[in-house]
């Protein structure tokens, strides 16, 4: 059975028709304004229709970032959309006529690749996705981990230096402030004035701009040494991480998706050397792989979709 999957982001949505065995055979993107609730939803509505128009489907599995209720048909809070204890699977059903599940997006991007992505050969992974934010998902012995309230995986927020940066969720210290694009995005600015004499390929690339992660991205790529650095200093903290989940959960395998795991191997290389160095009891157990996600972009639409699918 085909079904529909649909990402939410900020500042658009993203949706497509998924078959079972993971290939998306049809897409369309809509912009959504993020203050507005009822445009997203009227943007939903709108989408499903479209592409039910040509395929027929049985479920809408939907990807939200956020809170998601355990019945996961609400969202309970989103930091980057305003929903508080917010009823979207009703609201969807007014205009949809099928079956509607809620995900957290990072639990649907994991599933997706625990299905059909880099993870399909074991049992207990966690994913990473290392956006602007740091989103996570875990599943173990096969089954995707929500917790007692629905809110299993936020990885991101996790506190790794107390009394460090302040964090939009209120807190200080996440780990979403030191491993995330934000975290690479503010030490590149804080280097360009602390050492501009170093900084010419990020301030050439950023113009007359605020330099962004996708700057720091193109200067690593062209073999920037400061650029490199930058990248070293996250791979860092988000291998330091992963080193206290393997602690916690003991997974086979950790995937880091999300857009600054375009980098590449400039970034999985110092996530893998900063992981040996801080694993405890280091060659008395057993360890994880650090792989790069497959799915990339289309994660979120294919996890949503199998798992309404299911």
């Amino acid at each position: 059975m085909d079904a529909i999957g649909v990402d939410i982001g900020g500042t658009k949505i993203a949706a497509g028709v998924v078959d079972e065995a993971g290939t998306v055979l049809s897409q369309v993107r809509l912009d959504t304004d993020p203050d507005n609730p009822g445009a997203i939803e009227a943007a939903v509505i709108s989408a499903v229709a479209q592409l039910r128009r040509t395929h027929t489907v049985g479920a809408v599995g939907v990807a939200a970032a956020g809170f998601v209720s355990p019945r996961r048909d609400a969202v309970l809070f989103a930091p980057n959309i305003a929903w508080r204890d917010h009823p979207l699977r009703e609201r969807l059903a007014a205009g949809i006529d099928l079956p509607i599940v809620v995900e957290n997006d990072a639990n649907a991007a994991g599933w997706a690749e625990f299905r059909f992505g880099r993870a399909r050969a074991v049992e207990d992974m966690v994913m990473l996705t290392v956006g602007t934010g740091l989103g996570g998902a875990l599943v173990l012995g096969g089954r995707l981990l929500r917790g007692a309230h629905g809110a299993a995986g936020e990885i991101g927020h996790m506190q790794v230096v107390p009394g460090g940066h302040y964090c939009g969720c209120g807190h200080e210290g996440c780990w979403e402030m030191y491993g995330s694009g934000r975290a690479l995005t503010r030490s590149a600015r804080a280097a360009a004035v602390a050492y501009p004499d170093r900084a010419g390929a990020l301030l050439e690339l950023a113009g007359d701009k605020k330099i962004q992660g996708p700057h720091v991205t193109a200067a690593a790529q062209a073999g920037d040494p400061l650029a490199i650095e930058l990248f070293a200093q996250l791979g860092f903290w988000l291998g330091v991480g992963i080193a206290d989940l393997a602690a916690a959960v003991d997974p086979e395998m950790a995937v880091v998706g999300g857009g600054v795991a375009a980098a590449g191997d400039l970034l999985l290389e110092p996530i893998r050397a900063s992981f040996a160095r801080h694993l405890s009891a280091r060659g008395y157990r057993g360890e994880l792989t650090i792989e790069l996600a497959e799915l990339e972009n289309e994660a979120g639409i294919v996890g949503a979709a199998d798992l309404a699918r299911n």
